[in-house]
């Protein structure tokens, strides 16, 4: 039996959205994070991490998202559309999977907007830190610069022609700066319309953001 704990983040969505795109079952437990529901004894013996998403296959189970999609990729790769989530093993296109997944947890997720979600949306919790939020701010400007730069060649996907993890948490990464207002290059917001496109994008965003919630607009 294969469970799913999470919804209503950006986090929870790179791991809804790869399930659609491998066509896996799974039964949906849309706890949502700061609610209580992460806190409670049931849920802190699965994840005592008290985070979200968190992912049940089986006898294991397995947190933090990108870790999610990567495993997942492994284990039922290929995707529906016959793509695989993560490059085969001993390719320049599997090091450069764990190259940008790396840099974009960090440098453009924890380091950056999530800076911005703990003293921008939770001051009441972690304190306002102008200071804190000015060179967050920065700091996502300069690195996804970087990101939008890897498409001058006109690649359709972050690791070239065909789709993977990495794009999800790419999406991922975007939408949540478009809704913290942060300037992203042209380059990716047209990027970010392509990938949207895919079929499993849809109903992946209304599983995990349900219900009755429209996409948020992008203006490029």
């Amino acid at each position: 039996m294969r469970i799913l704990w999470g919804a209503k983040t950006s986090r929870t969505m790179r791991v809804v959205w790869a399930l659609h795109e491998l066509g896996l079952d799974y039964d949906h437990r849309p706890i949502e994070s700061r609610s209580g529901e992460t806190a409670t004894d049931v849920y802190t013996d699965i994840n005592p991490r008290q985070k979200i998403p968190c992912l049940q296959d089986g006898g294991l189970t397995l947190a933090e998202s990108a870790g999610i999609v990567t495993y997942l990729g492994e284990r039922y790769g290929p995707c529906t559309d016959g793509n695989e989530l993560v490059p085969a093993p001993n390719t320049d296109e599997r090091a450069f999977y764990f190259q940008w997944c790396f840099f974009m947890m960090t440098e453009l997720d924890a380091h950056t907007l999530y800076v911005l979600r703990k003293h921008r949306d939770l001051v009441h919790l972690y304190g306002d830190a102008p200071n804190a939020n000015k060179h967050a701010e920065e700091g996502f400007a300069k690195q996804v610069a970087v990101v939008a730069k890897a498409f001058d060649d006109g690649r359709e996907y972050l690791l070239g022609p065909a789709f993977s993890g990495a794009d999800i948490i790419l999406e991922s990464i975007i939408g949540w700066a478009i809704r913290y207002e942060q300037p992203v290059p042209d380059a990716l917001l047209t990027y970010s319309e392509r990938v949207r496109r895919r079929p499993h994008f849809a109903t992946a965003y209304e599983a995990n953001y349900r219900p009755n919630e429209s996409l948020p607009r992008i203006a490029i």
